[in-house]
């Protein structure tokens, strides 16, 4: 189902990898490792199964070296980033446990989904424990703003995945409606992740908008090259099957771009195959050739270069540093994946 994703211009740094952010939260990060292993811990030994299942995967955890890595770039000196960080990845591993169950996966991060393994009901339950967990841990931080910050998130994250259900199958919905979806269901974590550090550091207002505004940016810029990898990558690389979203009739900004500038006959097979779900022999063929007519994906990586910017840009208030360094390859990095 893969096509190779060619532009004329590539992207800066597409060939940048996390090594640098890795290399300087390494010991922090080993410390969030110990802390997610002993909080997946239960009597019900259900419980630990299912978490560890997804959570031992080879996820590149993203998110919780983000929290590391601006609470470092913020200047704190205490142990509370690592207890947030580790929220963090919890409440990111709930929203996939819970995802894979509305979205009947069968694959997540190149493994069976836990809810062909364990169930739908445990799936779901599992998710609801580990979001407890990471309440707990933000509560044992004891900064009233950085558990507002993160109970927010997981509101706002609902309310994205809600949204997204309602404009499942409908295929008349526009850019402006799927960037509100993915800002709730994906970017509101990294914007959280991002602002939590230098909440607990104390920084001033400027410089939490700015982490808040990197996280944010940096997070649709990862969802659009999502979006995009799902026609033109590989299952490898995306850790589930390629062509997914297709198959579960998602709307994602290549098909959006694609009904907006496509004739007739063109809206009528998304129509038929997203919407009616009447998916037959040839039809992912089919999808393609319209993709590919159109630049659609091509188009969403662009997309993605805009948003990438901006995180950039939204660190320029910040001195220079190895940390700011490492931040601004994560956004090289994320982008450069759709190559």
């Amino acid at each position: 189902m893969g096509v190779v994703l060619s532009f004329e211009d590539r992207v800066p740094g597409a060939e940048a990898s996390l090594d640098d952010l890795v290399g300087l939260v390494r010991d922090d990060m080993e410390r969030v490792n110990r802390l997610i292993v002993s909080r997946t811990g239960s009597r019900v030994t259900m419980i630990p199964e299912v978490a560890n299942h997804l959570i031992s995967s080879g996820g590149k955890r993203l998110r919780p070296m983000l929290t590391l890595a601006t609470a470092s770039l913020a200047g704190y000196g205490g142990d509370g980033h690592v207890s947030l960080a580790a929220a963090v990845e919890f409440m990111h591993t709930a929203t996939l446990l819970h995802d894979d169950v509305v979205d009947a996966s069968t694959m997540r991060r190149g493994k069976i989904a836990a809810r062909l393994k364990w169930g739908n009901e445990a799936s779901v339950l599992v998710g609801d424990f580990l979001l407890g967990q990471a309440f707990k841990m933000m509560v044992e931080v004891g900064s009233l703003p950085a558990l507002a910050i993160l109970s927010s998130a997981a509101t706002i994250i609902a309310e994205g995945e809600v949204l997204q259900l309602a404009a499942a199958k409908h295929v008349e919905t526009n850019e402006d409606e799927y960037l509100a979806v993915i800002r709730g269901k994906t970017a509101e974590l990294f914007a959280a992740a991002c602002e939590v550090g230098p909440v607990i550091a104390g920084r001033p207002k400027a410089e939490l908008a700015a982490c808040r505004s990197y996280g944010m940016n940096l997070g649709i810029a990862f969802q659009l090259v999502d979006d995009a990898l799902d026609y033109g990558g590989t299952a490898s690389a995306l850790g589930k099957n390629v062509g997914d979203d297709f198959r579960e009739g998602k709307i994602t900004l290549p098909i959006v771009l694609c009904y907006r500038r496509g004739d007739e006959p063109e809206r009528e097979f998304w129509r038929r195959t997203l919407e009616r779900g009447e998916i037959g022999e040839g039809d992912v063929e089919r999808a393609l050739g319209i993709l590919r007519r159109h630049r659609a994906i091509e188009d969403t990586v662009e997309r993605a270069r805009h948003y990438g910017k901006m995180a950039r840009d939204a660190l320029a208030l910040f001195p220079g540093s190895p940390m700011k360094s490492a931040l601004l390859g994560a956004v090289d990095f994320c982008i450069g994946r759709a190559h």
